[in-house]
């Protein structure tokens, strides 16, 4: 069975991405989580960084690289119709490769909220664009999925930006929003919001990241010694 490594639920945008085609696709693994920290993620991954699958002696780690590797093994992780899966290659890789100031300014915290203090101008040109690419898919293909009816590896690449709008309170045009609400409430997408707002590991560079970001209006994770009560209020926080 393949074995994933990934990090924190809380932090790890990238990690999100195949654990979530995987979990979606009914593909059967073993989850690894290393928590962030110096050096954390070098005793199995070549690069340092997560995520990392392991196929028996094969080892894959980067997240497009994995996506590849299973769309030769598995049935789904594409569209079957030639056009989308064109167009769903082509959008996963423009996010994998760019967008990098929405990465930069709007790093992933799943368990807080955050007003921003500013919206520069290569942020809003990125938001604009994912607004656009997104009103295409839809449009394109007939929704509710970026490249049709089904679930693919387009829409995993893209959903951390739909928990980064969240958190960050980005509206985009009616169907970017309902399209992000649509992924977030996904139940491995809401599994996994769960699993990390009740994580207590702490990575001081990903808290200041998010510092920088704007004034923090909640933080709903859990602390060292406080456990939650009841999942409602975490799942209302989702949407």
């Amino acid at each position: 069975m393949y074995e994933l490594y990934i990090g924190n639920k809380n932090y790890s945008s990238w990690s999100l991405r195949p654990w979530l085609l995987m979990q979606q696709l009914g593909i059967s693994f073993h989850e690894r989580l290393v928590p962030f920290g110096d050096g954390a993620f070098e005793a199995f991954s070549p690069s340092g960084k997560v995520p990392c699958l392991v196929d028996g002696p094969r080892l894959l780690w980067d997240s497009l690289g994995i996506t590849e590797y299973l769309a030769e093994r598995h049935a789904g992780v594409w569209p079957a119709d030639p056009d989308a899966r064109a167009w769903a290659r082509c959008a996963a890789a423009e996010m994998h490769s760019g967008f990098g100031a929405l990465r930069e300014r709007c790093t992933m915290n799943l368990g807080i909220r955050v007003r921003l203090d500013a919206m520069p101008p290569s942020l809003a040109r990125e938001i604009a664009r994912i607004d656009a690419l997104w009103q295409q898919g839809l449009d394109r293909f007939g929704g509710p999925f970026l490249a049709g009816s089904v679930f693919t590896a387009a829409d995993a690449f893209f959903a951390p930006v739909a928990f980064r709008f969240m958190i960050y309170g980005i509206e985009t045009s009616a169907p970017a929003n309902a399209y992000a609400a649509r992924l977030r409430m996904l139940g491995p997408m809401r599994a996994w919001y769960e699993a990390a707002i009740a994580e207590h590991w702490r990575d001081p560079e990903h808290e200041e990241e998010a510092r920088r970001a704007g004034s923090w209006t909640a933080d709903l994770r859990s602390q060292p010694h406080r456990r939650r009560d009841s999942a409602s209020s975490s799942t209302a926080a989702i949407t």
